[in-house]
């Protein structure tokens, strides 16, 4: 069974807003506006995604396909 992987894209800059968050963003490896990452869909990746999704989008496998 194949991993199922997700694209994390950084939409809002994260300057203004909390340390914990830009931090969060770096521990994703986004670090660029509008950079892309590719990442396993993992409960640890949905909970950092949760947690900075006002400036992020992220795309699942089925809409990549």
């Amino acid at each position: 069974m194949p991993l199922k992987m997700i694209q994390v894209k950084l939409v809002k800059s994260p300057i203004g807003y909390e340390k914990r968050q830009r931090a969060t963003l770096r521990a994703l490896g986004l670090r660029k506006l509008h950079q892309t990452v590719e990442k396993q869909d993992t409960p640890a990746i949905r909970g950092m995604i949760t947690a900075v999704s006002h400036l992020v989008v992220v795309e699942t496998n089925e809409e990549i396909q």
